[in-house]
């Protein structure tokens, strides 16, 4: 590294520092129904059979993929 990256950085990342940051009011309320056991087993069943079950599928297939027909 060169002696002057320090001054480069610093001339690039001071002007940066001065700006100010808009801040969004982001108030939550509590929700109007809570979940319940069901409704959380059925969206982390949906949850794996959608994003686990075909991503396990493709890696226990992969050395077939690898062959050439």
């Amino acid at each position: 590294m060169s002696v002057l990256t320090p001054l480069l950085l610093r001339g690039l990342i001071g002007p940066a520092r001065r700006l100010p940051v808009p801040r969004a009011q982001i108030h939550s309320k509590p929700p109007r129904e809570h979940l319940g056991t069901t409704d959380i087993a059925i969206g982390l069943t949906s949850c794996f059979l959608c994003f686990l079950l075909p991503s396990g599928w493709v890696l226990s297939h992969l050395e077939s993929y690898k062959k050439r027909e």
